[in-house]
């Protein structure tokens, strides 16, 4: 199945990115709204995966976004698009954004069940598990 990333400034991916990010983090794992939505997003790189439907029509299943000090955050994927690769051509596209503008590193807070996914693409765990909106995280780290 063929998979789009679509990169861009807030204004641009805010409809679908917003729309993803509320049905995976708000609605199924329960997130407080108030956590999700940051001033953040607004200085961020944001990157949107589009998979056709089974009528072909493209439909975004996937988000994450870079932050300026080479973060990468808010990765969420519709639990129907769940291994399919969205998660690593989105991971794929922000870090090629990173080393694009001359970061040497990324780093990434990962709920523990994602911990794998991004070890293998080359994420390192640094440090104890910690709870973020009550869901346990790694840090990790990807050098360039």
């Amino acid at each position: 199945m063929t998979i789009r990333i679509a990169l861009g400034d807030w204004p641009t991916q805010k409809t679908a990115a917003q729309a993803i990010r509320y049905a995976v983090f708000v609605l199924e794992q329960k997130v407080p709204l108030e956590m999700e939505w940051d001033q953040m997003d607004a200085q961020c790189v944001h990157a949107v995966a589009f998979m056709p439907d089974g009528a072909g029509v493209e439909r975004a299943v996937g988000t994450g976004r870079l932050l300026p000090d080479g973060h990468i955050g808010r990765m969420a994927v519709h639990k129907e698009a769940r291994g399919s690769g969205v998660g690593a051509a989105l991971l794929l596209a922000l870090m090629q954004q990173a080393q694009q503008r001359g970061e040497r590193q990324v780093e990434l807070s990962a709920q523990t069940h994602a911990e794998a996914f991004y070890a293998r693409h080359g994420f390192v765990r640094e440090g104890e598990q910690y709870q973020d909106a009550g869901i346990p995280h790694v840090h990790m780290r990807h050098i360039f």
